[in-house]
């Protein structure tokens, strides 16, 4: 174990385990033993993301695992893009599993770590009970429907920004990363970030490549999603979804459902793309009640 960080509440643990060779920071509530709950968070957060959620996950009886993914905040940050690829993004959190000896688990993401949970349920889909994926695309899904819908594709258009080398970084670094602060308070509603965090994430994006790694996982999207079939979910799969998303439309996430043999959708009214901390009573809620009802 390492020494308790300033963010830890009354029960959190945190360590620092090896994961496909990579130096990883964790955080993890409930106790060991448990059904293992692995909460993934997206861009531009890192495991404070959850920090609405590891208590009640925990209470509800799951050993909560909760990483800083590769690149993020406190975990080791790869500079070469072929470092996040999806598969290798899936990969981590299989071996993150492994590492707590976990033959089967459930998974929560939001956002990236959604669209990485996308990606789990369908290459490792004997290793999932249930999964719960909130306000992110599963990824063979975002290009084709912003191809058939214009006004995703606008609401896009930073993904295709973000794949340029050295200007995103120029642009979103500067000024104390006011334009990365600004994208998440305007994107969100009032009071979604509480006084003082978006300074918390500021630190996290100020470690040494941690800003080139978290838009490498946008630069590693250009390898190849091609024009395969896309690959079928069938791991139990709840979709939460912000009505008032402003990065991704409906129909995003109607055409992800449409991908799951066992899935259901659940568009959360007067959510933004940040719901699980504007409504996290009812987002934990809904996610215990969903994942426990498979128990």
């Amino acid at each position: 174990m390492i020494e308790t960080g300033p963010l830890l509440q009354p029960g959190w643990r945190e360590t620092i385990r090896v994961i496909n060779g990579l130096s990883l920071h964790i955080v993890e509530a409930g106790e060991p033993g448990r059904p293992l709950l692995v909460l993934l968070h997206g861009f531009p957060e890192f495991w404070w993301a959850w920090r609405k959620q590891i208590t009640p996950l925990a209470e509800a009886g799951f050993h909560v695992v909760v990483p800083d993914m590769r690149g993020y905040n406190r975990s080791e940050a790869p500079q070469a893009v072929s470092g996040y690829r999806l598969d290798t993004l899936a990969a981590d959190v299989v071996a993150i599993a492994d590492s707590y000896e976990a033959e089967r688990f459930n998974l929560v993401g939001h956002d990236w770590g959604a669209v990485i949970g996308w990606w789990v349920a369908a290459r490792y889909p004997l290793r999932l009970d249930r999964a719960v994926l909130m306000d992110g695309p599963h990824p063979d899904v975002l290009a084709r429907q912003a191809l058939k819908h214009p006004t995703q594709a606008l609401r896009s258009a930073y993904v295709g920004f973000f794949q340029l080398p050295v200007l995103p970084e120029l642009m979103l670094g500067s000024f104390g990363f006011r334009a990365l602060r600004a994208s998440m308070q305007t994107s969100a509603r009032p009071g979604a970030f509480e006084p003082g965090a978006l300074e918390r994430y500021v630190e996290a994006w100020s470690h040494p490549g941690s800003l080139t790694a978290m838009l490498n996982y946008y630069r590693a999207l250009r390898n190849g999603r091609g024009r395969r079939e896309a690959s079928r979910i069938s791991p139990p799969t709840l979709i939460l979804w912000g009505s008032d998303d402003s990065f991704l439309e409906r129909h995003v996430a109607d055409a992800s459902l449409a991908l799951c043999d066992d899935g259901r959708l659940e568009i959360v009214e007067g959510a933004s793309h940040w719901l699980h901390l504007e409504q996290p009573e009812r987002i934990t809620r809904r996610i215990s009640d969903f994942l426990q009802s498979g128990r």
